[in-house]
């Protein structure tokens, strides 16, 4: 793999680390400003909307850049966003840093996503965006735990002060591995909306949506229903997330090993593996030891539909693929936004704390259909046109006409 995969890696992980780290920082966020914990939850909300507008807005301004030059103008936009955040006199100014942030969030990964593949041969384009991706996995790993360990102990602003540092590190290795990429001719964005009248893109899209859903319908939710239903320490739960993403890192490594050998059958079997895990962990969330391996498994299971919907609508959109990439990296943070709104509603409706986990299994069953209808679609697709060119190749030549003889 090449060494410019290192850099977008670690741009990757930056992202990560300000996306999840909010999360185990709220309580003191909020102290900081005097506002409740639901308010600061706007932080979290504010910056998942922002990556949905953004990922194809900050995607069409730069289709006239250089797809490097474009990295690193969203990283140098990431750092401005996390220092702003971090120097925030007032919490509105804290929402509006946070929102800047995400503004790069999802065009970063998209044209990463289409330089990543571009940077090796066709049959590892999965493993290559895979490589990328580590970085926002090992985030969840080491990022976010060590994030929200600094921000308890130094305070919230060293965090994201670090973020931005981070962030500087990025922009750099950019700037040094990652090749000078012309800048695609004749790419217009009448030819990258194109690619979305494709049903095959759509139904990608649709996938990423409803599959990535079901694993934050729990997630989201891990922390009540640790604590309040496997008995863990509040403690305990930095672990249980530190589990969580160590099965992201192993779930998106083996989609990305195995997308570039089967692609749909990769999607198969982690959709439909993922919806009968998140089925069972309404029983396995009873007891600390089948909690935690159904944590992990969570994890694995929902990144291992990464690499594999990436590429999918990388290979879909072949002609036009910027724009759908960058906006499949936002389907990812509106199926959070989705499944995080519904888990809640049945936790309201007095269902219990382990209700999101049925939420979920619906959610990534959802996903398993519309993954085999498109599979369907396109074998029907495909068998269309081998019988196309089988009758073109059968047809009798012409004849010359033999004139008659009188």
């Amino acid at each position: 793999m090449p060494l410019a995969l290192l850099a977008l890696a670690i741009g990757a992980f930056g992202i990560g680390t300000t996306e999840f780290v909010i999360m185990g920082l709220l309580p003191e966020v909020a102290a900081g400003y005097g506002v409740s914990i639901p308010t600061a939850g706007f932080l979290v909300t504010g910056y998942a909307l922002g990556v949905v507008l953004g990922a194809p807005l900050m995607t069409v301004l730069g289709t006239r850049v250089p797809r490097k030059r474009m990295l690193m103008l969203l990283m140098g936009l990431f750092v401005a966003g996390n220092l702003l955040s971090a120097l925030a006199p007032a919490f509105g100014v804290m929402l509006a840093g946070r929102v800047v942030a995400s503004l790069a969030h999802g065009a970063f990964f998209g044209i990463g996503a289409v330089v990543a593949a571009g940077l090796v041969a066709p049959d590892r384009k999965a493993g290559a965006i895979a490589m990328m991706f580590t970085g926002l996995t090992v985030a969840n790993v080491v990022g976010v735990p060590l994030g929200t360990l600094v921000g308890q102990t130094l305070g919230w602003r060293v965090t994201f002060l670090a973020v931005a540092a981070l962030g500087v590190i990025g922009l750099l290795g950019i700037a040094r591995l990652v090749p000078d990429l012309p800048r695609p001719e004749g790419v217009r964005i009448r030819h990258e909306l194109a690619a979305f009248r494709n049903v095959q893109v759509l139904l990608a899209m649709g996938m990423t949506v409803l599959g990535f859903g079901g694993v934050f319908a729990a997630v989201t939710y891990i922390t009540p229903m640790m604590t309040n239903v496997a008995g863990f320490a509040d403690t305990s739960v930095t672990w249980l997330l530190v589990l969580l993403g160590l099965g992201m890192v192993a779930g998106n490594l083996v989609g990305g090993r195995f997308a570039d050998r089967a692609l749909m059958p990769m999607l198969y079997t982690s959709l439909g593996a993922l919806a009968v895990v998140l089925a069972l962990f309404t029983l396995t969330a009873h007891t600390r030891t089948g909690a935690a391996v159904t944590v992990f498994l969570i994890g694995a299971l929902g990144f291992a539909t990464v690499p594999p919907l990436q590429k999918r609508v990388l290979d879909q959109a072949a002609g036009a693929p910027t724009l759908a990439s960058a906006v499949n990296i936002g389907a990812f943070n509106l199926g959070n936004a989705l499944a995080a709104w519904l888990g809640g509603l049945v936790i309201a409706a007095g269902l219990g704390w382990t209700a999101p986990n049925w939420v979920g299994a619906a959610l990534a069953a959802s996903a398993l259909v519309l993954a085999l209808v498109s599979g369907a679609l396109e074998r029907r697709t495909g068998r269309a046109a081998t019988a196309s060119r089988t009758v073109a190749a059968g047809a009798p030549a012409p004849t010359t006409p033999v004139p008659a003889h009188h």
